[in-house]
Parts: C-alpha cells; sequence; structure tokens
C-alpha cells in the first residue's frame, strides 16, 4: 500500500509566502547553526570534540532540504562538506557514529537511526551515488550488532525505533535482501509498543518516561505506515485509534498535544515542545502519503499554519522551547516552573532554552512540509497543500498562485506534453466551493490533463468562522486552518550571556517577552468579523498579521494560577464582566507571542 509519491527538491519550487518563509529560515538560526553553535560547529561528527550524536544529524535533516529547496549554493556546499566529513569516518565494519569501538555498547544508537535517515534525505536532494552503499553499510553493520547481542536497543533507541524504517525502506527498494526484514522484526521486537502506553497518557504524571514523551510520541504516530509493508503486516490505521486517544486527553486548539516534556494534560497553561511539532508534521506527512487519507493532510495545515510558527520568532533567529496557548508571558520563572518536567526557561525565546534538541530539529519542519506540496502516484499528481508553489517533473508543469490560509482564492496553470491525472484536496471546511466561476459539491477535484494542453484553473471558497469548545468551559476560535488567539503586547528584553561554553550573542540570544497590555479577557459573544491585510515580507509577523479578526470583549477577574505572577489561572477565577466592552483584533495563533486563545464567553 502506497498512496502518494513525494516529489523532490529538484521538482518542487517553493513560491510566495512560502518561498518567503524559506528564506527567512536559511538568514536565521537554521542557515547558521555551523557558523555559530559548538554543538554543530565542533562536532564530533566532523572530527571535533562536541556533541556527537543527535545534533548534527537533526540540523542537517533540515538544513539540506532547505538548501537544495532554495537552490542556496553555499548552502549545498555546506551540507555536502558535512556529509562528506560524517562518511570520512565510517569504519571498515559500517559503524558511522563518532563513538570508540569499545563504547558501542553503551552508545544510545538513536544516532544510528537518525543518521540513517537524514542520509536517505541527502541522496534524495543531492542524488551522489555513493549514499546508498553508505547506508547500506551503516544498516548491515547495525543489524548484525543487534543480531549478534552485541548491542541492544535501550532509551532513546528503543523508543525511536520505527525511525530506522525511512532508511530501511530506501535500502529495500533497491536490492530487496531478506536481512533488512530480519533488521526489521529485531528493531520493532526490541522497541516500545506504545499501544501498552495508553492509559498513562488519560492522567499526566510530574514525571519523566519514555513512553509518554511527547517528540516520542509524535515520531511515533507513522511508525505502522513507515514499518508495516516490510514486516508483511497488515495496515490498520493504528495512528488514528491513538491520535483520538492523545486528542481527548491532551489535545489544544491548534492540534498538538500539550507535552513539556512529556504528556501534560488538556490545560491551556501547559506547553508542547517544538521538536514535537517538527516531528508531528513528519508524522501526518508520511501518514498522508501512505494512506491518501485527507484527514492527516488537514491536521498537518493545523500545525504548520499555527504551532510551528507561534513558537519561532519572527526573524527565526529564536525559538521556544515549549509553546502555551494561553501565554502572558515568557519570564524566567524565579521559582518553579509551571511546565511538569522542564526547567524555567523553557518558553523564553533563546538559542537553546531548556535543552538544545529543538534549536537542531525545528529546521526539519517548513522544508519538510515544501516537499509535501504536491505528490504522486504513477500518472496521476496531487496538490496535497494548496500552498504557493511549482512542480516540473517529468513534462508536467504546475504552478499556484494563493496567499492561502490567509486568503481562500487559488490560480493554477497546468502544462505538459504527456497525459496525467491532476487532484486537488480541498479542505473539509470549505464551502460554497466555486471552479472557474461555477458553484462545485467535492472535497476532492480531478481534471483529465491531455498533451500540449495548457490549462487555468481558478478555485475559491469560504472558510466559515466558527467557536470551538474546548474543556473547562473555554472557547476557541478557528476560521479554516487558522486558529486565533487575543494576542498581548510585549516589551523585549535581550539577554546575552555565556554558559558551558556557548555563547548567546545577538541575533542568537535570548529574550524574555513582558507583557505591556491586558489579557484578561472574555468573548462578548459570536459577532466576529474578518479582515484581510494582504501578506507582507514576514508571512506569520507578529507586528503586521497578514489577516485578523474584529471581536467584543469585556475584562473579566480571571487571576493568576496559584504560586505565580506570570501564568494565568488555568479556569478563570470569575465570568462575570467588570467593564465595558471594548473591540479588540484577534490575530492567528502563530502570529501571536504571547496570546489568549482559550477564552470564556462571559456571562
Amino acid at each position: 500500500m502506497n498512496k502518494w509519491n513525494f516529489y523532490t527538491s529538484d521538482e518542487i519550487k517553493p513560491g510566495g509566502w512560502l518561498k518567503k518563509q524559506l528564506e527567512i529560515q536559511a538568514e536565521g538560526l537554521s542557515g547558521n547553526l555551523d557558523k555559530i553553535w559548538p554543538d554543530i560547529k565542533d562536532s564530533s561528527w566532523i572530527g571535533g570534540d562536541k556533541e556527537g550524536w543527535e545534533r548534527v544529524p537533526y540540523w542537517l535533516d533540515g538544513f539540506i532540504p532547505l538548501a537544495y529547496l532554495l537552490k542556496n549554493e553555499d548552502m549545498i556546499a555546506r551540507a555536502k562538506k558535512y556529509i562528506d566529513a560524517i562518511i570520512s569516518f565510517q569504519k571498515p565494519d559500517g559503524w558511522i557514529c563518532p563513538c570508540k569501538d569499545d563504547d558501542r555498547k553503551t552508545y544510545d544508537t538513536w544516532a544510528v537511526q537518525l543518521i540513517s535517515k537524514t542520509l536517505t534525505v541527502y541522496y534524495e536532494c543531492s542524488k551522489d551515488e555513493q549514499i546508498p552503499n553508505v547506508i547500506y553499510r551503516v544498516l548491515k553493520n547495525y543489524y548484525e550488532m543487534l543480531k549478534n547481542g552485541e548491542i541492544v536497543l535501550f532509551d532513546w533507541g528503543k523508543a525511536r525505533w520505527f525511525e530506522c524504517f525511512i532508511a530501511i525502506n530506501f535500502i529495500y527498494e533497491r536490492c530487496a535482501e531478506e536481512w533488512l526484514k530480519d533488521l526489521a522484526k529485531i528493531l520493532k521486537e526490541q522497541g516500545l509498543d506504545y499501544n501498552e502506553a495508553v492509559e498513562l497518557w488519560k492522567r499526566p504524571l510530574n514525571r519523566w518516561r519514555f513512553d509518554t514523551h511527547i517528540v516520542n510520541i509524535g515520531m511515533m504516530l507513522k511508525s505502522e505506515a513507515v514499518s508495516c509493508n516490510i514486516l508483511g503486516e497488515e495496515y490498520t490505521d493504528n495512528a488514528e485509534k491513538l491520535h483520538e486517544i492523545l486528542k481527548e486527553y491532551n489535545g489544544t486548539p491548534v492540534g498538538l498535544f500539550t507535552g513539556d516534556e512529556c504528556l501534560s494534560g488538556l490545560s491551556p497553561i501547559q506547553g508542547t515542545e517544538l521538536c514535537s511539532v517538527a516531528e508531528q508534521m513528519y508524522s501526518y506527512e508520511i501518514l498522508y502519503a501512505y494512506t491518501g487519507n485527507k484527514k492527516w493532510a488537514e491536521r498537518l495545515e493545523m500545525l504548520a499554519f499555527n504551532a510551528l510558527p507561534a513558537t519561532i520568532s519572527d526573524d527565526m533567529w529564536t525559538h521556544q522551547y515549549d509553546q502555551m496557548s494561553n501565554q502572558i508571558a515568557c519570564i524566567k520563572f524565579p521559582g518553579k516552573p509551571i511546565f511538569r518536567t522542564n526547567g524555567d526557561e523553557s518558553h523564553l525565546f533563546g538559542l537553546e532554552p531548556n535543552y538544545g534538541c529543538c534549536t537542531a530539529n525545528f529546521n526539519q519542519a517548513w522544508p519538510k512540509f515544501a516537499l509535501s506540496v504536491f505528490m504522486y502516484n504513477g500518472d496521476t499528481v496531487i496538490n496535497a497543500v494548496p500552498v504557493p508553489s511549482e512542480l516540473e517533473a517529468e513534462g508536467k508543469h504546475i504552478k499556484i498562485e494563493t496567499d492561502y490560509p490567509f486568503e481562500n482564492s487559488f490560480r493554477y496553470t497546468v502544462e505538459t506534453d504527456k497525459n496525467f491525472t491532476f487532484k486537488i484536496r480541498i479542505p473539509s471546511f470549505a464551502k460554497n466551493l466555486t471552479v472557474n466561476g461555477e458553484a462545485v459539491n467535492t472535497d476532492e477535484l480531478s481534471f483529465e490533463i491531455s498533451a500540449g494542453e495548457r490549462l487555468e484553473i481558478n478555485i475559491g471558497f469560504d472558510a466559515p468562522l466558527c467557536i470551538e469548545k474546548r474543556p473547562h468551559d473555554l472557547n476557541s476560535v478557528r476560521c479554516g486552518s487558522l486558529v486565533f488567539s487575543l494576542p498581548i503586547k510585549f516589551e523585549k528584553k535581550m539577554l546575552e550571556y555565556e554558559r558551558n561554553g556557548v555563547e548567546r550573542k545577538f541575533p542568537y540570544c535570548d529574550y524574555e517577552l513582558i507583557p505591556v497590555s491586558d489579557w484578561c479577557y472574555a468573548y462578548c459573544g459570536s459577532d466576529f468579523e474578518i479582515c484581510r491585510n494582504g501578506v507582507g515580507d514576514i508571512p506569520f509577523s507578529s507586528q503586521n498579521p497578514p489577516v485578523t479578526i474584529k471581536t467584543n470583549v469585556k475584562k473579566i477577574n480571571w487571576g493568576f494560577e496559584d504560586g505565580y505572577e506570570i501564568v494565568c489561572a488555568k479556569i478563570p477565577e470569575s465570568r462575570e464582566a467588570i467593564s465595558e466592552k471594548e473591540e479588540v483584533l484577534l490575530c492567528p495563533y502563530g502570529c501571536a507571542k504571547l496570546r489568549m486563545t482559550e477564552l470564556p464567553i462571559t456571562k
């Protein structure tokens, strides 16, 4: 079963606001980590003396497709420099990770799984013909050591066993050798079974565990899709069953699950780790490609247009470790942090708040999203996510011009020198769909394109605004794939310092965001007016959001969470209005760095 295939970075060309977003990323932290961050610049992976485990593979996993999507020759050369250095240290037996031979038994082989996956990304972008053999040797060595009991899965490798299947499937398509099936079975047998942990997901604990760890869970959702074929198992859509449990007990208004750092319940003042945003997006891309089920593409949009930009600064030089739905300040906690297992700086915008995994790993989210805009199966092409892009592949040229999700009109230009079928996924929330001015009622458009034909398709639809009920009798506002928040104005306090030999220096310093406007409001009712302002140079701008919603609110006595002065109460102390109504502008969740997203309706 393989419904859709991904195109490569030389076949997809981002346009419009999506290209701007990738360019901002390249000019920010992602494009400069190898210049300023010791764990990348001086990593053991390339012969240095700094971190030699997950950070270089994580960073390359996003930096490589970013470089190739933007056709940035300098970045491409820097990616090659890293890959060539890593390959140069591969041992004769195939081992590739930077540790002494005597330390392999205690080296967490999550890094083996991750570098194998990253090397497949590099091959898909570069077509470097030495890469398949490198991956083959890595996996064969991994198999032999696991089979012979020289190593076993533990900790992160045990929790993320399915990540290795990206590389296993890549090699199996090329040689179909039986040992690859045996390796797949060993990994699953030694790996965690998350189905056995679901009861733990229903009552969050202030305790760190691998099977409630939010990033592990975000990765795990694709596990059946990537593993069932080579394991010879039937696909059961287990991801949907687990997704529903996670949503019921840990869901947020933007499609995330709380996890700071482990599952944290339904409270709007618990956080979600940025790594989980990137990994959940990647899982949904894989799940949509494998199943063709539109629900995964729609869930992908929710994360990409809300959760991802919300937790990264406008210039993409800083990011949070944890984001919150109701986040009234990003100030270092003077005492016990609100987070279940994370530290007192986890919600600051900085170089590596709390821990550096997200510094390296958030880089994959936008580039891999861009690579998911178009997919194919044989002679059929589908536009999975309708954002501005072009496809040039096998004689087909398709261009989308749109500012979606900030507005809902689309202009497609299709040219081809061969016959093919072109499909366009229509979101489930779309109303009053028109195609070239004619009303249509469908959730997927299909066009038979003939060789030599040039076709223009103009599409429009409405995305009705709705109030979605949240736990504790709170409410969120949604229009299409955009969730809206009440933004809180803030002042930035820059923190430049050095810790453990790592320098924070502008523009990659840390920032506290100190609120300077009121936040203790309730909605007056359900009167909302959408204002479309146009997309500027920063698509998810905190200063000039491309779309806003005008509505009325009244102040209430909301109060602070017990023991805190910088965290609003989980549930307002009162819903009674204590002021006359005020007109405010809501903005997209992704634009609001400080925000109130889950609000009551005043009595």
